[in-house]
């Protein structure tokens, strides 16, 4: 069965636009879990635009499903990583301008420095993904590093029309998703996906783990944290 992983950065972007104590990501993974996530995703960004190092260490203590840190190959945060000690990481590319993630991991042009920070994590016994897009050179990488799974980049899937260019980029993901599977790494995949296109990205042979965070907040917002998780385990679950 494909698991859920709720990310809840945008509860505290919510809060960071006051600079206050509310809405509290720690209550929303409580919730989260009582609708059936299988896993809690954040991103520790350098900028610290939302979650901050106090959530992540509270989310340790509080979590009682896997933790899974997004994080960019920095130091200062893998630092931090290796103390509070999430059941995995996720290698995320990071830009300081951009609004979210733009794409996949170069792993190829960071391969020195991410060979250094799997090293380090995996000695910590943390599980390492890599967020990648479906492209057969950054796999390859992948496969060679021989790092416990790989995100697929969806972005382009959920931005693509439906139709024949939301076909053309699923395949892409299909044929990713098998290589993935083929070199003995977990498949997960996120970004972009929402209540109405995930179902063919759940249904892909072999898909372990989905990340998904903007549309669960969003639809939170209307009918509660708990039963929009709900929501969504259900569609990514059922046949």
């Amino acid at each position: 069965m494909v698991e859920l992983g709720v990310n809840i950065d945008h509860v505290a972007t919510v809060r960071q636009a006051r600079r206050t104590f509310e809405p509290d990501p720690v209550w929303a993974a409580a919730l989260a879990e009582l609708g059936g996530a299988d896993c809690i995703t954040i991103h520790l960004r350098e900028d610290r635009r939302h979650m901050q190092e106090r959530d992540l260490r509270i989310l340790r203590q509080t979590v009682t499903i896997k933790l899974n840190l997004e994080m960019a190959c920095d130091h200062m945060v893998l630092a931090i990583a290796r103390e509070v000690k999430p059941d995995q990481v996720t290698l995320v590319p990071e830009r300081r301008e951009e609004v979210t993630t733009e794409g996949g991991l170069n792993i190829i042009a960071q391969r020195q420095k991410a060979v250094e920070v799997i090293r380090w994590l995996e000695e910590s016994g943390i599980s390492v993904s890599l967020f990648l897009d479906p492209d057969p050179r950054q796999l390859d990488v992948a496969a060679a590093l021989k790092v416990a799974a790989v995100e697929l980049h969806t972005g382009q899937y959920a931005l693509a029309s439906r139709g024949q260019l939301q076909e053309v980029e699923l395949e892409k993901l299909k044929q990713a998703g098998r290589f993935i599977r083929q070199a003995g790494m977990a498949l997960h995949a996120g970004h972009g996906l929402t209540y109405h296109n995930v179902r063919p990205v759940a249904r892909m042979e072999g898909m372990h783990e989905l990340n998904i965070g903007h549309s669960i907040v969003s639809r939170a917002l209307m009918v509660g944290f708990e039963q929009a998780v709900r929501e969504m385990k259900r569609v990514v679950t059922e046949p």
